[in-house]
């Protein structure tokens, strides 16, 4: 007669007094497990396959040992790159001797209650400080602002002004010149004047 059953996750091909090893278990060595996630049952004459499992059906075993498997090398290793790296495993194991196929009638297994953990203390909560109250000197200080912008747009506009006109140095100007200012001042006979004649009509 023999089952299979799921152990930790895996699928086990299990008969009477065998021993098989599985991922490790948290049951302590010398106590008793059963499973009862049994997939498939054949006694001899008869195959029955559970819709998953089979109601009523189990494996009854013993925890003989924890152990660890053999190690296993991993090693990773990229060429000419310089890359190289070497790392050990060995699984943490459980020998199970299986003592009793169960085909119907077993108990359900209880699942194991987890252990709740304690509500962590709620944190007092700080208060927000209040915004200390505006300074009275700020609001002097508005106040100066506001009577300084006149004369600053005063004094801007006094810069931007233009500045007046200082008197024309005619020594430096040519006859051309000098003629076209005479007759922009409306000097009459200054085509036939020379440039000291001209001058001396200018400035006058």
């Amino acid at each position: 007669m023999y089952a299979i059953v799921e152990i930790a996750g895996q699928q086990f091909k299990v008969a009477k007094d065998q021993k098989l090893f599985v991922h490790r278990l948290q049951d302590k060595e010398g106590s008793k497990v059963s499973f009862d996630k049994v997939y498939l049952l054949d006694d001899g004459k008869k195959v029955t396959v559970g819709a998953p499992a089979i109601s009523g059906a189990a494996v009854e075993a013993k925890v003989v040992s924890h152990l660890k498997g053999d190690k296993v090398i991993v090693f990773k290793k990229k060429r000419r790159k310089g890359y190289r790296v070497k790392n050990g495993h060995r699984q943490a194991l459980t020998e199970l001797m299986v003592e009793k196929i169960i085909a119907s009638g077993a108990k359900p297994v209880a699942a194991k209650p987890k252990a709740e953990k304690a509500p962590a203390p709620a944190k007092a909560t700080t208060a927000k400080k209040a915004p200390a109250p505006a300074k009275a000197t700020t609001a002097k200080k508005a106040v100066a602002k506001s009577e300084d912008k006149p004369k600053v747009a005063k004094a801007a506009q006094a810069k931007k002004a233009p500045a007046k006109a200082e008197k024309a140095d005619y020594s430096k100007m040519t006859v051309a010149e000098l003629k076209a200012a005479a007759k922009d001042k409306g000097i009459e006979g200054y085509t036939g004047l020379k440039k000291a004649e001209l001058i001396a009509a200018l400035n006058k």
